[in-house]
């Protein structure tokens, strides 16, 4: 067997194995259902979905987004969501001039109202602007949900809704972030334009 073969095969397993906890963890489940609940209405008030992250968790965060914005897998009106990695003039000014652990909270600052949610997604859970996000939402009264990795990390403390992906390794982490993403928009897909009996 080769080195790619095996490191293959010890990626899927590792995959499988945390997909296997999470489906068996019934606190985990029942985050994830208060998480739906909370999107749906935030969108049934007249409210948007803000979504932050670093890296690999940025790329997460533009993917949820264009999936609420357009579509995930059938046709029906737009969802409003915004991820906050996307604007260089913005993160580049606010980096320059305030620190680059304020290139989300400046924007949420700016951008949101307690009408609104935030979600982080962090893979470590100790992202300082992800942290300084959450601290921002709470002094303005707006709800806010991490998608995190090992025991949370500091940002477990600071949000409303931390829901943890099973394992160690960044890479499985964030395949369950995906995961997530998906299933939350589903779900919320499906409340606000549910299909027609049959």
């Amino acid at each position: 067997m080769t080195d790619a073969i095996a490191t293959l095969r010890a990626r899927l397993a590792a995959s499988i194995e945390a997909k296997q906890s999470m489906f068996s963890d019934e606190k985990a489940l029942a985050t994830f259902q208060a998480i739906v609940d909370l999107v749906i209405t935030t969108y049934k008030s007249a409210g948007r979905l803000y979504i932050a992250g670093n890296g690999g968790s940025a790329a997460d965060a533009q993917h949820l987004a264009a999936e609420f914005v357009s579509k995930l897998a059938r046709d029906r009106a737009p969802l409003a969501a915004e991820a906050l990695t996307v604007d260089t003039s913005i993160l580049t000014a606010i980096g320059n001039d305030y620190g680059f652990e304020n290139v989300f909270s400046r924007q949420i600052e700016g951008k949101m109202t307690p009408k609104d949610v935030f979600l982080g997604i962090t893979t470590s859970g100790n992202s300082k602007n992800i942290l300084a996000a959450l601290r921002s939402c709470r002094k303005m009264g707006i709800r806010t949900i991490i998608f995190s990795g090992h025991d949370g990390g500091l940002v477990a403390k600071e949000a409303d809704y931390c829901l943890l992906a099973p394992g160690n390794v960044t890479s499985t982490i964030q395949e369950l972030h995906i995961v997530f993403s998906h299933s939350l928009c589903e779900c919320v897909e499906n409340a606000m334009f549910p299909l027609p009996a049959a």
